[in-house]
């Protein structure tokens, strides 16, 4: 494979909205016989002003600080009964986001799995959240799993994978992922290019750039086909119209894809930001686990 993920984190902060992320990176770091680490942080900005309500006055910080601890024994508990090899613990106070990062960097970790919900509960969106800043600022990929791609035990499988494509570099880089997860899974590839006609200004400008587009899709799907026959594995490839987000997310529920692995940015840059990219929004509202693979890896 080209891509090894010998080490995976996943964060924990206790709450069932983490379940899905813990399950999923579980059952990864079984697959692939990667070493886990779970982190659980406690989030000292906004837990000071809960300290002065907690009923044990004796100790209060020992009282948070024990949470997490549990939080971080269960998923440790969960997988010793999957895994062979140890599973490494950590408990800190911090950002959770700066932490998570943080921790990953330092630990040399492949890969970061959580889930897209925490404490905050079911209805708080990506955006702000600690998954949504942990994305802006790590170099490491990290696949974020929504309450709805929750399993009961920790067994995964990833058949078909969707891998958008633009035919910029960070594309490139997401496609070696998504080609590697595919080979481990023994599954199929999808692979979708979106013109999006949107931003053309008058029908003689849409005809040309579209054209144009057209030509710069068909090149980036060629490439993606190539990269999949190279490794052996089935592709199927589509030219989509429309906003890349929406065409995605449609084109993922038709044919009931299993994850979709795509690159944090594309040619609008490579701005660390995704408030408004493609990604971003796709993170927002998928069913499946999303796996986003930066351009520049540590």
């Amino acid at each position: 494979m080209d891509h090894l993920i010998d080490s995976i984190l996943v964060p924990t902060d206790g709450s069932d909205g983490a379940k899905p992320g813990i399950r999923h990176g579980i059952g990864l770091a079984a697959d692939v016989g990667a070493d886990l680490h779970t982190l659980s942080v406690v989030d000292s900005v906004e837990i000071n002003p809960s300290l002065s309500r907690v009923e044990d006055e004796s100790d209060p910080k020992g009282l948070f600080e024990a949470r997490a601890t549990r939080a971080a024994d269960a998923v440790e508990e969960l997988a010793q009964s999957h895994l062979d090899g140890p599973v490494t613990t950590a408990v800190e106070w911090g950002r959770p986001f700066r932490s998570i990062t943080e921790y990953a960097t330092a630990n040399d970790i492949d890969l970061i799995v959580m889930g897209t919900h925490g404490r905050s509960g079911l209805k708080r969106l990506v955006l702000g959240s600690v998954a949504e800043k942990v994305l802006r600022t790590t170099s490491i990929p990290v696949m974020l799993v929504p309450p709805q791609a929750a399993i009961d035990g920790v067994d995964i499988e990833y058949s078909e994978i969707l891998l958008p494509t633009d035919g910029s570099e960070a594309a490139e880089t997401a496609v070696d992922w998504g080609v590697t997860l595919a080979d481990l899974y023994d599954g199929s590839v999808h692979t979708i290019y979106s013109v999006d006609t949107a931003r053309f200004a008058g029908e003689g400008e849409m005809m040309t750039l579209y054209d144009a587009l057209e030509q710069t899709g068909e090149d980036a799907l060629n490439a993606v086909r190539q990269r999949a026959r190279e490794a052996g594995i089935s592709v199927t490839a589509e030219l989509g119209t429309g906003p890349p987000a929406r065409v995605i997310r449609s084109y993922s529920a038709d044919h009931d894809v299993d994850l979709i692995v795509m690159g944090t940015h594309g040619r609008s840059g490579v701005e660390r930001y995704l408030i408004g990219s493609v990604t971003e929004s796709v993170v927002r509202h998928a069913k499946v686990p999303v796996c986003c693979v930066p351009m520049e890896q540590v």
